[in-house]
């Protein structure tokens, strides 16, 4: 039974059940900022677990793309030595949100494995394990399902601590968890190992392929555990797992999804041995590396971008061991594609960029790998502990860029391992970025969390009646602020839209007979709007009516940028490619940034495009379209969800353009989008690997621009005496006349100082029976005096020469020994000395040196320097 139609016949047997079918999530997970990557089926309906969000069903089923990489699950280091560790793969799982549970998630499992309509598992072939307290669930596998107990096990807790344990599932360090019930498949008594719980557990004969998660609590970070709303289910099934089971092979590698992959890279790399090591971390590398590129991670030196990274360059280091010379991981996408295109079919439509991508990242590499191997080589074979310490560990991750499990990966094929202790203190010594970002914005906190929220009616008014429910100063609440103080209104209604998606918070003022607050921001927390300010007349009290006016001037240039930052964006798409996805913004009434994924700068000619493009939208003067609608019909729309943004069930869609621009989005905006009136791009440049930046402003900011790029080019055609049409061609003249006359000039100045070379060896002096020349040379520059100090060389035969000059009120020195002497005389300390005199430094061979300083007036004592220094000799 191929794999396509496994993960099609979980997807219908449960919709059979009345589950919905949700399709995939991203890997980058939208609503848990504790997860590196999306890691489990359950992972986009977290909160549904904790009861934060209401969904329009209680029974769903998935198949979930995940990553296991990096975080708490990690499975890279074992990749392609063992028989079922992936860095990519599928997971099938149904779930139920408050509706059913044990009984029937157990019923499900066992009917869907054994059922001759749907996977036919012989009975006898599966066994169970339970958590060791879990009587309800052993009961119901023993006394309804009917497995027998010498088929069971029961499971405590085994790694150390409470819950800590097989059969107690969490997601991480924190979140929903509880007690599973794990089913394994047993391949039979020719493969080695023993059931779960047994002292071979880890041998490959009694595989687990189904885990039930019966979701009961919701572990804080220090440990707590609290009863869920309303218990639920959460269910895995790894799909490469049972299709092994299902194709009757013992390694998911054997799998379809894999063998075809591994044939492509064999034939890519002209390798015969299909079961090489090797291949297979390839195959499972290009899976994982293809999903992450299309889900809009680029590589980089932090984060899922480093992971992505890390990745990519262990799949060139087994390519490189299988004998390829030459980039080749690129290559794969397209038989990735073709396998599994038509579930995901991102994979085609971004193949070109997710190749680019992958290209660039190899050749990149391949820059540093030959130059590190040696390093590596060099340093193993003076090694004589079983052990590679950590400064050459860290010394190929700082300056080669070897991920750490790179070098893992070579020590293993020494039996060698890794000192990481030593790693992770060099790592500490050269860390200079800041640990995370500070945020100075004051939130509510626990003691002062408030019931309800804020209702925002700034959509429609600028302002309006509000009433004053909470008043903060220094953090905490008080009931009221008199003249001069600053602190933070919060109110039972607002206009004053709160700083989010980007966008600025508003500011204004609140006011009264006899009162007036300045509204300089506006933040959210929770639910509620915290208005920022100062009272600048009077006394403000809890409870109080005031009339809240939005500046509308800020207002309205600040939803200019917005606007312009929907159509920038859809412009970007369009002309740079779809993998572009915004990475972050600022919208506030001075200008606009938008930061994206893209792997190289932005040319002139595609910034010109873009720009073109999103006035050309503006000049349509179209409506823009606000609607409420929920994700799923979101999604059908086309709307962009943003990477790392959390949204709930019925989300605001905006549209520009009619569909060229449609987007989920909170923010204020203009009614048409000639409104904007004109958006002029004014930088474009790189924050971090794979991520641009563009700086932009739009109406009358935009017309100034011009206007100061007008006036500047009529300057310059003035200054220049010509047309602004030729101030271009004029440039080019006049920096090709520059260039002449600079070389003109050095020669000159070489003429010159080969001339007073002659005339300088009347200054020849003798010191302990060595020819000394010590002397300024006017008129010449670091250049000339160089050839000067070269020609008196060859002059003196044998002899020792230090010339100064002064460059500009800056001090050039050159000190030159002949060969002869430089045993006992050294270029390089005369010049320190003199150097050091002039207030500067230098240095160089023994035989020649240069350097320089500051202080003019000290060239006498420079000269005098060199002269005791040979006088000491």
């Amino acid at each position: 039974m191929k794999s396509a139609a496994i993960r099609e016949a979980f997807i219908r047997y449960f919709e059979g059940k009345g589950h919905t079918h949700v399709a995939s999530s991203s890997l980058v997970p939208g609503n848990d900022p504790t997860l590196l990557f999306t890691n489990a089926g359950m992972v986009q309906f977290k909160d549904a677990f904790l009861g934060r969000e209401k969904r329009n069903y209680v029974r769903a089923v998935s198949s979930q793309r995940c990553v296991r990489a990096g975080g708490k699950h990690n499975d890279l280091e074992n990749v392609g030595y063992t028989a079922r560790h992936h860095t990519f793969f599928e997971m099938l799982g149904n779930f139920s949100f408050g509706d059913y549970f044990k009984r029937d998630a157990i019923t499900f499992a066992w009917e869907f494995l054994t059922s001759p309509e749907w996977m036919a598992i012989p009975a006898e072939k599966l066994w169970v394990t339970v958590y060791a307290d879990d009587d309800e669930a052993y009961q119901i596998w023993h006394q309804e399902v009917g497995v027998p107990a010498e088929r069971m096990v029961r499971i405590g807790d085994n790694k150390g601590e409470k819950y800590a344990s097989d059969n107690f599932w969490s997601m991480g360090d924190t979140g929903p968890c509880g007690p599973c019930t794990e089913i394994f498949y047993d391949h039979g008594e020719d493969v080695f190992g023993g059931p779960p719980g047994s002292p071979d557990e880890d041998g490959d004969r009694y595989i687990e392929i189904w885990n039930n998660v019966f979701m009961q609590f919701n572990r804080d970070a220090d440990g707590t555990m609290t009863a869920l709303p309303a218990p639920s289910v959460d269910t895995g099934m790894g799909l490469e797992r049972i299709s092994a089971v299902m194709q009757h092979v013992h390694s998911n590698y054997e799998i379809d999804l894999f063998q075809n992959l591994i044939t492509a890279t064999a034939k890519i790399l002209n390798v015969s041995d299909l079961e090489h090591t090797s291949l297979r971390v390839i195959a499972d590398h290009i899976r994982s590396c293809a999903f992450l590129v299309s889900d809009g991670v680029m590589p980089s030196n932090e984060g899922r971008g480093y992971v992505l990274r890390r990745i990519i360059r262990r799949a060139a280091r087994h390519g490189n061991k299988l004998g390829a010379d030459v980039a080749f991981f690129h290559k794969l996408v397209a038989p990735l594609a073709l396998e599994m295109g038509e579930t995901y079919p991102e994979l085609v439509t971004r193949q070109a960029q997710i190749e680019k991508v992958l290209l660039q990242e190899e050749e990149q590499f391949a820059k540093t790998l030959e130059q590190g191997m040696k390093i590596l080589e060099q340093s193993l074979e003076g090694l004589n502990t079983q052990q590679i310490p950590g400064e050459i560990v860290f010394r190929l991750y700082d300056t080669y860029g070897f991920p750490v499990d790179l070098t893992a990966d070579i020590a293993r094929e020494k039996d060698l391992s890794l000192d990481l202790d030593g790693f992770e203190t060099a790592m500490e010594a050269q860390r200079t970025r800041a640990r995370s970002a500070s945020n100075f914005k004051v939130e509510l906190s626990d003691e002062l969390a408030l019931e309800g929220e804020t209702v925002f009616n700034g959509y429609t008014e600028l302002a309006e009646d509000v009433t004053v429910t909470a008043i903060l100063r220094d953090g905490e609440r008080v009931q009221s602020l008199k003249e001069g103080d600053v602190g933070v209104i919060i109110l039972a209604s607002t206009p004053f839209y709160g700083e989010s998606g980007g966008q600025a918070g508003d500011s204004g003022y609140l006011s009264a007979e006899g009162v007036r607050f300045e509204v300089r921001d506006t933040h959210k927390s929770g639910g509620h709007h915290l208005h920022h300010g100062v009272v600048l007349e009077g006394v403000i009290a809890e409870g109080e009516t005031l009339f809240a006016e939005v500046d509308n001037n800020v207002r309205q240039a600040t939803a200019l940028n917005h606007s312009a930052t929907h159509l920038l964006h859809a412009a970007l798409r369009e002309i740079l490619g779809e993998h572009v996805s915004q990475k972050g913004s600022l919208v506030d009434s001075q200008r606009l940034r938008f930061d994206f994924s893209h792997f190289e700068a932005v040319s002139k000619q595609e910034l010109a495009d873009i720009e073109a493009l999103v006035n050309q939208q503006i000049r349509l003067n179209t409506a823009v379209q606000t609607e409420i609608m929920d994700m799923e019909s979101a999604g059908k729309r086309g709307a962009m969800m943003l990477f790392g943004e959390k949204y709930g069930e019925s989300v605001r869609v905006l549209s520009m353009g009619g569909d060229f621009s449609i987007e989920l989005c909170g923010g204020t905006h203009v009614q048409r989008t000639g409104d904007i009136g004109l958006m002029r791009i004014t930088a474009e440049s790189g924050i971090a690997a794979g991520v641009r930046r563009i700086e932009a402003v739009t109406g009358a900011a935009a017309l100034a621009a011009f206007d100061q790029a007008e006036n500047e080019m009529a300057q310059l055609a003035g200054l220049l005496k010509t047309g602004r049409d030729k101030v271009g061609l004029k440039v080019q003249q006049l920096l090709a006349q520059q260039k002449q006359l600079e070389k003109e000039v050095s020669a000159l100045k070489g003429k010159l100082a080969s001339s007073a070379g002659n005339d300088l060896m009347s200054k020849l002096e003798e010191i302990n029976g060595i020819k000394v020349l010590v002397t300024k040379l006017d008129g010449a520059d670091a250049k000339s005096l160089r050839d000067a100090a070269d020609q008196l060389k060859n002059k003196l035969g044998s002899g020792v020469v230090l010339l100064a000059t002064d460059e500009g009120g800056k001090v050039a020195l050159v000190a030159g020994v002949t060969k002869d002497l430089t045993t006992r005389f050294k270029a390089g300390e005369m010049m320190k000395l003199a150097a050091e005199a002039v207030g500067g430094k230098g240095g160089g061979r023994p035989d020649m040196a240069q350097g320089g300083g500051s202080d003019v007036d000290a060239i006498p004592a420079a000269l005098q320097s060199v002269r005791d220094y040979c006088l000491a000799k």
